[in-house]
């Protein structure tokens, strides 16, 4: 019997097709965009992507972007500042 955590499937969809650059991420880690014209690169822990705030972002990654963007790899349409803020409190 295993535990079924609420937005952990969703964050497999947009892990599920590794990008060019998996090489250089850590293990445990992932690699998501960020900003609203340029996009910045973060490395995330992995267990940020079940906080209740990461779960809004991917929602409305999924509702923007869809799983199948140019960029290769999970864009979070997020103002950078707002992101490094969230970040902060993880």
């Amino acid at each position: 019997m295993g535990i079924r955590l609420p937005g952990v499937s969703q964050a497999k969809k947009f892990l599920r097709r590794p990008s060019l650059s998996t090489v250089d991420v850590p293990k445990g880690y992932c690699a998501v965009y960020v900003g609203e014209s340029q996009k910045k690169r973060f490395l995330i822990p992995i267990s940020c992507l079940n906080q209740p705030e990461f779960q809004n972002l991917l929602s409305q990654a999924e509702e923007e972007f869809g799983y199948d963007h140019p960029m290769g790899g999970l864009t979070i349409p997020c103002r950078e500042d707002i992101f490094i803020n969230l970040l902060r409190l993880n």
